[in-house]
């Protein structure tokens, strides 16, 4: 403790005035050199409902297109006629998904069956167009005289509706499956060639310029640099062909015949069974959410933001 004497200036009989200051203690040499931490401030108050609004935020406004999706359909057959109620459709969906996967016959099979074989169509249609697409698109990126070359063709044939190459996959294969998985084939390969020859095309020269420096091969330029550039624009291609292959193999399938999604719809309209066409469309929709769902979380898992 130190003490001061302080004189009031002008006043010499006044009283002299002390003021201690309190001297601080020594601190020990851990003490010393330790670093003073930052004191945290005091939490402010949470206000109690923004995660509950950011909650119901997510939840209420796909509830309310739902509510009124139910509304319309309701109203529609309000006056009664062919078209079914969503409670007649909800009692048809619960006996159809008892049993999904029933058998009696190769022309009377479960919903489960039929939108399994539309899916085996799918995933060898797509296969064959990511295998062929991707260094497709590859190639037109890297070198300019294929882009050239190949750009007019793409440019004429991307266009073309799907199912206009259906006749063509059965003059040429004979056969519905093959026909409908060539369709699925031609209508999924352009995405994937134009995001992917956009990738490349949009690779940073820097990247470049190092693969010449370090004289890369051609084949480490493309495995080592460009797919990992180009990853992005390649998934968002194979997004959007796997959406186009759900929506071409349901028309196919109603032109072809056989087992699959498309042809049991339209077997159902052909009972004038209305009530499991509704069905059928809610559960292509489904399908369809759920493939573009998994794509996303794909991408966001190999995306190079984070």
């Amino acid at each position: 403790m130190v003490s001061a004497v302080f004189h009031s200036p002008g006043d010499a009989s006044a009283e002299p005035v002390t003021v201690s200051v309190a001297t601080p203690l020594p601190l020990s040499r851990d003490a010393a050199n330790e670093p003073v931490k930052p004191v945290p401030a005091p939490a402010a108050g949470r206000r109690p409902g923004i995660d509950g609004r950011a909650f119901w935020m997510r939840v209420l406004p796909p509830l309310a297109g739902l509510g009124l999706l139910w509304l319309v359909w309701q109203l529609a057959t309000f006056k009664g006629g062919a078209f079914p109620t969503p409670a007649a459709t909800w009692d048809a969906a619960a006996k159809l998904f008892a049993d999904p996967f029933y058998r009696n016959g190769p022309n009377d099979q479960g919903i489960g069956w039929n939108v399994l074989y539309s899916l085996q169509r799918v995933g060898v249609g797509f296969g064959l167009a990511a295998a062929v697409g991707i260094p497709l698109g590859f190639i037109i990126g890297r070198f300019e005289f294929a882009s050239r070359m190949l750009s007019p063709l793409i440019s004429l044939l991307k266009p073309v509706s799907p199912l206009a190459w259906l006749p063509i996959g059965l003059l040429v294969f004979k056969s519905a499956n093959p026909a409908a998985i060539w369709t699925i084939f031609i209508c999924s390969i352009w995405p994937m060639v134009v995001n992917t020859a956009v990738g490349v095309q949009r690779v940073p020269g820097d990247y470049l310029n190092v693969a010449r420096v370090l004289r890369l091969s051609e084949w480490k330029l493309m495995t080592r640099i460009l797919l990992p550039a180009v990853l992005p624009y390649m998934l968002t291609g194979v997004r959007l062909s796997v959406g186009t292959a759900w929506l071409v193999i349901v028309a196919a399938e109603m032109l072809t015949g056989g087992v699959g999604i498309g042809f049991w719809v339209w077997d159902e309209w052909n009972n004038l069974n209305v009530q499991h066409i509704i069905i059928a469309i809610f559960v292509i929709g489904i399908v369809g959410l759920l493939l573009e769902w998994a794509l996303m979380a794909l991408a966001r898992r190999f995306s190079f933001d984070d």
